[in-house]
């Protein structure tokens, strides 16, 4: 500490960069070592402590020159006022003078850091640094709750006008210039950001009812933007500003935080304070009401972003959330925003979906509206749902050969597929998939090789489209579970061997390109991981086809080693998904099928045991283990001499009653000797 004291007194080095990060990390690195009732009880505690806030506070000031030093020395502060609680010492800590001053030079520094962008005084916004700034709010919630009365007015103080200018900017159009509103979006998304962090650090110790009526005063602050950020000719015209973009992307996380802490039928119970408080100020008198505010939000993001791919992935990822909860998603089926966009979800209302940049974003919406839709056991609502997707299979199969090219019919197909995968994703029982399943079979499982036929050299077609059949043949939570009698199992696979037969006796007679990932191993790795999946699936009796003559296994099967023998070993293992999938069908056909692999000519077969030598060699834990006894000797070499003999015992115990197969049984028993080794290695 007097170390530390000098150097401040005597601003020793501070002024060179690193020195100055360095003593930051210092700093920041002092608490965790040392109680808080060690420090105050060292006599020259008052000057630290004073030298050190002020230190803080002109980082502050300094914030372009200390922007990657702040966190440390917040983490030192929110460590210190953390400890209050378990302070025992009669000699007082100081932090009640300090905290509430660094708190408001934190704020004041972030709406001066906006100004400067606005009048480009600096390049790059501390906006845009996503990780900089998650590592400050996740610090700041302890400081602003400690003297939380005084900080809360702090903040209401700065945001009452800034507010007020914001929301007179959507009444009168012409009362503010573009700079104007951006720098006023900016200090918006400052505070939003604030708020949202607090929020979220409220703890156990902070659940006092006044503690829930500031919470309360400052969300009341933030439903009251959210009425009006989204009204006004002004406003409206301002969503491909990025000042705007941020603004929502912080709405979105403060929902985020909000709903973690106040939503819920527990929260609602425990949280009557903050629920009182929003129904005085803004009308939100229980959790059900904000949760339709959010979604109500969620879909105007919907309607209103078009272009903006990252406000469009977050407002999704929220409503995704949402949906996941068993009690939240019963919830959001009671609200009618919900229920308007399960029966809306067109490019009419959602115009993101007719942007070929969103075009990834469309699989979580489905998968997220599936999830609602498959919460009730209901074939008129899903008949009613997949209408719209309806209409795209019948247009793409009354589609003349001719006009099979078009771009229009190939934004169809890409969404198509992603929407199909989506809501396949959703399913999770024998009931919601055999709803897709019927719906799909046989009427429009046609129309895939069909376009497999005509787009196999077009990769932004393909994927979609083999990704949705991955997942369609993927038997998770035992989805594909059909009655004994039926043969849908064996129906699915013939689609599949069709599939799989069709993509790979085209791409196979193509070029290679001068971008062999994206134009052929990327194609050829999802074909093998949906072979893959349809035989490890556990719903199709495989004998079914050697005794009736049916070849739909012998071709799929004999399309997938081309297609893996077509790829040189050196780029299966350059490529980490091709590695995994490669080697992930020569498990599967090593241990069901071994005839096939015995069966092949010698070349290829000295290939694929070659490939596994390889493989058994590889760094990636899904595809192998280490060779084991390099191991072991590495390992005891780098221990004490006098824990080698301990260790060897331990490496011995880890391969006692295991052979050398890699049979279920026998893994099972590796499993447990691992868990014993690791406990044991530990206590070395």
């Amino acid at each position: 500490m007097r170390g530390t004291r000098d150097i401040l007194q005597y601003q020793q080095g501070l002024g060179q960069h690193e020195n100055y990060h360095e003593y930051c990390r210092l700093l920041g690195r002092l608490k965790t070592n040392y109680q808080l009732s060690e420090l105050v009880n060292v006599e020259i505690y008052g000057d630290w402590i004073r030298l050190v806030a002020e230190f803080t506070m002109k980082s502050l000031e300094s914030w372009q020159w200390a922007s990657g030093s702040v966190y440390y020395l917040l983490g030192l502060w929110s460590r210190l006022v953390s400890s209050v609680a378990y302070l025992k010492s009669d000699c007082p800590s100081l932090l009640d003078d300090y905290v509430p001053q660094i708190t408001e030079s934190y704020i004041k520094s972030r709406f001066d850091s906006v100004q400067a962008v606005v009048d480009k005084k600096i390049s790059e916004d501390p906006l845009e640094h996503r990780e900089q700034l998650q590592d400050q709010l996740d610090s700041l919630p302890y400081l602003c709750r400690f003297q939380y009365e005084k900080t809360s007015s702090y903040i209401i103080d700065r945001l009452e006008p800034v507010l007020e200018a914001y929301t007179n900017a959507g009444r009168f159009s012409t009362s503010k210039t573009s700079s104007d509103l951006t720098c006023v979006e900016g200090q918006l998304t400052w505070l939003i950001h604030i708020i949202g962090g607090i929020i979220r650090g409220r703890q156990s110790s902070s659940t006092s009812e006044i503690h829930e009526v500031i919470d309360g005063d400052l969300a009341a602050r933030v439903f009251q933007l959210i009425q009006v950020m989204d009204s006004g000719v002004h406003i409206e015209a301002r969503y491909n500003e990025r000042s705007k973009q941020r603004l929502d992307l912080a709405i979105l996380i403060f929902f985020q935080n909000f709903r973690r802490v106040y939503v819920g039928d527990q929260a609602m119970h425990s949280s009557k304070q903050l629920y009182l408080r929003l129904g005085e100020l803004v009308g939100l008198q229980d959790h059900v009401v904000v949760l339709n505010i959010i979604v109500q939000k969620i879909a105007t993001n919907l309607k209103r972003y078009r272009q903006s791919d990252e406000v469009i992935g977050e407002t999704l990822a929220l409503f995704q959330e949402l949906a996941a909860g068993y009690m939240s998603g019963k919830m959001l089926l009671k609200l009618d925003a919900v229920n308007f966009i399960l029966g809306h979800h067109t490019k009419d209302f959602f115009p993101f979906l007719d942007e070929f940049g969103s075009t990834r974003n469309r699989t979580l919406f489905y998968f997220t509206l599936g999830r609602l839709l498959f919460m009730e056991d209901s074939p008129s609502k899903f008949k009613a749902f997949v209408a719209p997707l309806q209409k795209v299979f019948m247009m793409l199969e009354e589609m003349a050969d001719s006009g099979f090219r078009s771009n229009e019919v190939k934004c169809a197909i890409i969404g198509l597929m992603r929407d199909l995968r989506g809501l396949t994703m959703a399913t999770n029982s024998r009931r919601t998939y055999g709803l897709v399943f019927d719906w799909l079979y046989p009427t429009h499982v046609s129309l895939f090789v069909r376009i497999i036929q005509r787009w196999t050299d077009t990769p932004e077609v393909m994927t979609p489209l083999l990704k949705f059949m991955a997942e369609f043949v993927l038997n998770k939570t035992q989805r594909l579970a059909f009655d004994s009698s039926s043969p849908n199992g064996i129906l699915l696979f013939r689609e599949v061997s069709k599939v799989i037969v069709a993509y790979g006796t085209i791409i196979l007679s193509q070029p290679v390109s001068a971008d062999p990932y994206t134009y052929l191993y990327k194609g050829i790795w999802i074909t093998l991981t949906i072979l893959t999946r349809a035989l490890a699936g556990n719903y199709v009796n495989f004998g079914v086809f050697e005794l009736y003559g049916d070849q739909a296994l012998s071709s799929a099967l004999e399309i997938a080693l081309k297609m893996s023998l077509a790829i040189p070993l050196v780029d299966v293992l350059a490529f980490r998904k091709l590695a995994r999938a490669y080697f992930g069908l020569l498990e599967v056909l090593c241990h069901n099928h071994t005839a096939v692999i015995v069966n092949l000519e010698t070349e290829a077969f000295a290939h694929i045991v070659g490939s596994l030598e390889f493989g058994l060699k590889s760094l990636d834990v899904s595809i192998s283990s280490q060779i084991y006894s390099n191991l072991r000797a590495q390992l005891l070499s780098s221990q004490p001499s006098d824990q080698q003999h301990r260790l060897a015992e331990c490496f011995d115990k880890l391969m006692a009653d295991v052979a050398r197969t890699i049979e279920p049984k026998n893994r099972d028993k590796f499993t447990q000797n691992l868990t014993v080794f690791r406990h044991e290695f530990r206590a070395t």
